[in-house]
């Protein structure tokens, strides 16, 4: 009798352990459901799924791991877009990782039981894994490495017949994944790869932005302005409103709104250029470059004085966004200033601070050339001269090359006369 009870007693206890991991699960389920399904999830939600979901994790079967980890990974990366915390975004990786890392146990054990072949990763889940790496560390390029190598493979190699995730969702991670490598392969200027790898998506911008950067290259500037207008009308002014879309690459809209706005400027379109980029300084007041070229667009619609205002904010600007007070950029504004200024000895000294001083690579070749403009403005020619010509051919289009070669060529002249 005594042993019928153990038995009894052990039975039922097993029975309850059952029956509570069987709630347990079903929990974590429907808090993983409230979640997905809300076109809007509320933050308390998505942190009662997380919790639930680690809780669920303590008791899963190795045929229930990589549900579970899946299921904290996504409401994880939920948070994350909602909390924009970095941490937030690695942690979601590293619960992708985990469901990736049981995939495969889980599945021997699958195909043992009911005698099937295992299925492959889900392609969504390298994918979403990656992004989540990305979106912590954008700027890490041992980071961007791996994840480019994981979205490609993702891409490349796609596998969404699983029920870890339905297919439509498996397949929009992976184009989210395919779209950040058409953003990588842009910054790199990579523009055959970035067309590629944006071919699905139409009507996002994209592909216009892509079309728009060939033909600026090509020195096409009015065909570049058809296309960045096309990308900026497309680009999305508010937040995305599916998850799927939150997790794609940063569509930076002021940046898109200067690229127009330079390409509308070297069109020859200045009182157009200067719109533009009235609204991509409104949208980031604190880039000096974008006031630079709105002082340039000025300058060539004749508004001489606004013109001159905005090369001395662009001046105040770039210094604003040094810690030292120690840049060139900004030096090199405040000489185009005191150029236009006429003086020209001031205006050769701040230039020469700009080529001492940290520059960007792109804006040395101008530097080096308003030095030499600024020398042979002042009188200098026979020194200067060949100098200037020299260093037009590096130059960028904002350079101002037709005064440029018409100083060079009245300055003998100017030297002759200074000296009767």
């Amino acid at each position: 009798m005594r042993v019928c009870f153990f038995v009894l007693l052990a039975a039922s206890v097993v029975m309850a352990a059952d029956e509570e991991h069987i709630a347990l699960m079903q929990r974590a389920r429907a808090d993983f459901d409230r979640v997905q399904l809300a076109a809007a999830p509320e933050l308390r939600d998505v942190t009662a799924c997380i919790q639930t979901q680690a809780s669920a994790s303590s008791v899963a079967t190795p045929e229930e791991l990589p549900q579970v980890h899946f299921r904290k990974a996504y409401c994880t990366l939920v948070h994350a877009t909602i909390t924009h915390q970095s941490g937030d975004f690695n942690e979601a990786a590293g619960e992708f990782d985990k469901a990736i890392e049981t995939w495969g146990p889980a599945q021997e054990a699958l195909a043992k039981s009911k005698k099937q072949q295992p299925e492959p990763v889900p392609s969504g889940l390298r994918s979403l894994a990656a992004i989540g790496r990305l979106e912590a560390e954008p700027t890490d390029d041992a980071v961007t490495e791996r994840a480019q190598r994981e979205m490609f493979a993702a891409a490349n190699q796609t596998s969404c017949n699983t029920g870890l995730m339905t297919v439509s969702f498996c397949q929009a991670a992976v184009e989210m994944g395919r779209r950040w490598l058409g953003w990588m392969a842009l910054k790199r200027d990579d523009l055959g790869e970035a067309e590629r790898d944006f071919a699905a998506a139409a009507g996002t911008g994209w592909r216009a932005w892509v079309a728009g950067r060939k033909a600026f290259i090509a020195g096409n500037y009015r065909e570049a302005t058809v296309q960045y207008r096309k990308a900026v009308d497309a680009s999305p002014k508010d937040a995305p409103t599916s998850f799927a879309d939150r997790l794609g690459p940063p569509w930076n809209y002021a940046s898109r709104l200067t690229d127009l706005g330079t390409a509308q400027l070297l069109a020859g379109d200045a009182s157009d250029a200067i719109v533009t980029l009235d609204a991509a300084a409104k949208a980031q007041p604190e880039t000096a470059r974008i006031l630079f070229l709105r002082a340039r667009a000025k300058e060539l619609a004749g508004q001489v004085d606004a013109a001159l205002s905005d090369y001395n904010l662009a001046s105040r600007t770039a210094y604003a966004s040094t810690h030292d007070l120690a840049s060139g950029e900004a030096h090199l504004y405040r000489g185009i200033l005191l150029f236009r200024r006429k003086d020209f000895s001031r205006a050769e000294d701040e230039f020469a601070s700009a080529l001492n001083f940290e520059i960007p690579a792109q804006l040395r070749p101008d530097a080096v050339a308003w030095r030499h403009l600024a020398a042979v403005a002042s009188g200098s020619c026979e020194a200067s001269r060949q100098n200037l010509e020299r260093s037009l051919a590096a130059t960028s289009p904002f350079f101002p090359k037709d005064e440029a070669r018409k100083l060079i060529t009245t300055c003998p002249t100017a030297t002759a006369a200074s000296r009767q």
